[in-house]
């Protein structure tokens, strides 16, 4: 039998793109001879379709996308995953579900059992848990059909009561396939072909996985769909941040050797940067713009974030703004420009003096002759924010936001000035890896000025300002930052581990106290384990830490 694994990047509520996409595969496939396809998790309406869910007429549409789909499975099979309609009175409105369709229509569903409802998951919100067991028989062959989650109430430490193969190990399958939206963060690819491998492990049968990959908003999905024998021997591996598309013959699979490690492990940085470019290409493909602008300061981050921009859209399509103040060095501005010229982007040159004398002027009577502070550096913040915005409604740009997590998670940054934004690019990725960024984006070609990487980072706010001036040592902050923020670690926890008792308080406050910031920036490309967003839910007004 020979089987194909479909890895597309599809849109939600985008159904006439999704069912084209899965159609032209099904064509594809139909001319290699493929006896099933299989194709990802909530393929048909796109993964998370979020409250989508709870349209009727979304659901009506997703029915009828699978209708046309199955048309087209003559002979051929396909396994796609859309949400079902659960026909019972109590329970969920709805199931995540896997279609079998064969012969031109519907032949079973599967629903899945695990439903996530941690960190980013928002499954049982919506769907109803499976209760039911059963194999799907095809061609001789007993399939173990499971949806994502549902191979990953393996190891010591089980999240559920249940587990889906545990049931299905019992009706003897000859495989498993398992169709899956599984988001990216650095550490994901590792841990998920270590969590498939321990299946493949403990049942003896082989496994074929399909994964999304592509961007939804701020969700990315970096594919790496693979196969792995009953000899727990990794066949292939489908492309990491691109669409896919291969064929395998399940009696080959089992009579080659193949190495257990397939590929070298992608380094951290590389994979970030990868995840980047995709997200941010994504998110305007899918929401039909083409330009971006941004400001450029001559720092690391502006740097960064516009070379993750060049690469996504075309350095052509990305213009910096350079919009120096009195305080601002002269090496910012040369910096900047030939950061842009390296990257083939446009840039123009708008001083915000003027600017922010006018605003000085009129709020000095108000302003009772007190001493320069934070309030004058957060208007020449705001100055530069509304001249974005200017280009961005006068142009059609989207404005990318470039502040990193060290700084939203500390709250170093200026509401309405430089968090605002239509994306946040970098806002996932702590200060240090934002060098570590700018030199693997420098390992071929020098694109980012030395200038930029070596300087002491400075807001440019008041004279000879530097970030260290508000800021603890980035490499001991992001230590701290991490520990809390991505392990959970609280305050007796971070001590003992060797930090300053009253740097962590301080710390620790800062982060809890600035949630009010964070709440009101941009979509964040999630990149980590746990980003800002929709992945951590803290309450705003609150005492603890703080």
């Amino acid at each position: 039998m020979k089987i194909a694994l479909a890895q597309l990047n599809f849109h939600v509520g985008n159904f006439s793109h999704n069912v084209n996409k899965i159609n032209n595969a099904i064509g594809k496939a139909k001319q290699n001879k493929v006896d099933l396809i299989v194709f990802s998790e909530l393929a048909v309406s796109g993964y998370p379709p979020r409250d989508f869910l709870e349209f009727n007429d979304f659901i009506d549409k997703c029915q009828s996308a699978v209708e046309s789909i199955a048309s087209e499975c003559n002979d051929i099979a396909a396994i796609i995953g859309s949400p079902t309609r659960n026909p019972e009175f109590k329970g969920k409105a709805l199931y995540n579900s896997a279609y079998f369709l064969a012969e031109g229509k519907i032949q079973d569903v599967v629903h899945k059992t695990l439903l996530p409802n941690y960190d980013i998951f928002d499954e049982y919100r919506y769907f109803e848990p499976n209760t039911v067991f059963k194999t799907i028989e095809f061609k001789g062959h007993k399939i173990a059909l499971t949806i994502c989650e549902d191979l990953w109430n393996i190891g010591n430490d089980p999240l559920y009561i249940v587990n889906p193969m545990d049931e299905l190990a019992k009706q003897n399958p000859d495989l498993m396939i398992n169709i899956a939206a599984s988001p990216f963060d650095y550490n994901q690819p590792k841990r998920r072909k270590k969590i498939l491998l321990q299946n493949v492990e403990k049942y003896k049968i082989p496994l074929f996985y399909v994964n999304h990959v592509g961007a939804q908003t701020e969700l990315l999905f970096d594919g790496g769909s693979l196969v792995i024998n009953k000899n727990s021997e990794v066949v292939d591996e489908l492309k990491y941040f691109d669409e896919d598309f291969k064929v395998f013959d399940v009696d080959e699979i089992e009579s080659k050797k193949f190495n257990k490690i397939h590929k070298t492990e992608t380094e951290k940085i590389a994979l970030i940067h990868d995840a980047l470019v995709m997200g941010v290409r994504n998110y305007f493909e899918k929401l039909g713009f083409k330009k971006a602008i941004l400001g450029l300061s001559g720092g690391i981050d502006s740097a960064v974030s516009h070379v993750i921009a060049a690469r996504a859209l075309s350095g052509e399509n990305v213009r910096g703004i350079l919009m120096p103040s009195k305080f601002s060095s002269l090496h910012s501005i040369s910096d900047a420009k030939l950061l842009a010229e390296n990257c083939n982007s446009p840039y123009d040159i708008i001083s915000i003096e003027e600017i922010y004398k006018s605003y000085d002027q009129s709020l000095k009577p108000f302003f009772n002759d007190l001493p320069f502070n934070v309030a004058e550096e957060n208007l020449q913040a705001r100055a530069r924010a509304m001249l974005l915005m200017a280009l961005s409604n006068k142009f059609g740009y989207i404005l990318l936001n470039t502040s990193n997590k060290s700084e939203a998670a500390v709250g170093y940054g200026t509401l309405y000035g430089d968090m605002c934004g239509g994306l946040s690019v970098i806002g996932d990725v702590y200060k240090s890896d934002v060098f570590r960024l700018a030199h693997y984006i420098n390992k071929d070609k020098k694109i980012i000025p030395e200038n930029t990487i070596n300087k002491p980072p400075s807001a440019e706010l008041r004279p000879n300002q530097k970030d260290s001036d508000s800021l603890p040592d980035y490499k001991i902050l992001d230590e701290i930052l991490y520990e809390y923020i991505e392990k959970r670690k609280g305050p007796q926890e971070l001590i003992k581990m060797g930090f300053d008792v009253d740097f962590v308080k301080r710390v620790l406050k800062l982060v809890n106290t600035n949630e009010y910031k964070r709440y009101q920036t941009p979509p964040i490309l999630r990149i980590s384990p746990k980003a800002f967003g929709i992945g951590r839910r803290m309450p705003i007004v609150a005492k603890y830490l703080s």
